[in-house]
């Protein structure tokens, strides 16, 4: 298994759900900002909208943050705007839900279950040169929370803007960073 972090974001051209309308989205579009690649299992299902409900509600701060959400299922776009009119939670998302109905883009980014043609819960965030910055996957019973990926992004951004510095452990924007050294070996 070749790791997947700093390795170059896939190429892609999948249909989207986006704001009432269909529209294509392919990796063209996403150079040049951040952005965030969350695939979950299925629409019309059970902690998928929590999640996705958690991801809109902090929409606005990662916009504000030149971050895109890109939510990933194997469902059609087709199924994406029957969930989005079907459900209330769902009617809240304001990004772009990609429909990868042949699994493609979940098997590039290493997380299709293939006998069952839907994806693990992964999580990815790209930097504008498109390199793959941080990468988590988690089996489908475990949601996820939307307040830790900000802060992860936040530090994923700094250290972009910093490269002679790092965050440690529960780094938050605004609080110290280190500047690995000879002289911290040992010191921490």
């Amino acid at each position: 298994m070749q790791p997947i972090i700093n390795s170059q974001l896939p190429e892609f051209s999948l249909q989207a759900y986006h704001q009432g309308k269909f529209k294509t989205i392919g990796h063209h579009d996403v150079k040049g900002k951040w952005a965030i690649f969350f695939f979950y299992p299925a629409d019309f299902t059970f902690v998928c909208p929590t999640e996705l409900a958690d991801i809109a509600d902090k929409y606005a701060r990662f916009q504000q943050m030149g971050v895109e959400v890109y939510s990933v299922s194997t469902d059609s776009h087709f199924v994406h705007k029957a969930w989005h009119d079907a459900s209330e939670t769902i009617r809240k998302i304001n990004y772009p839900m990609l429909a990868d109905h042949t699994g493609a883009l979940s098997r590039a980014f290493g997380v299709l279950i293939e006998e069952d043609g839907m994806a693990y819960r992964g999580t990815f965030v790209v930097n504008p040169e498109g390199q793959i910055k941080l990468a988590e996957i988690h089996d489908n019973g475990i949601g996820r929370n939307a307040d830790e990926l900000l802060r992860k992004v936040e530090a994923a951004q700094f250290v972009a803007a910093h490269p002679d510095e790092v965050c440690p452990a529960k780094w938050k924007k605004g609080d110290a960073t280190l500047k690995p050294s000879i002289d911290l070996v040992g010191k921490i």
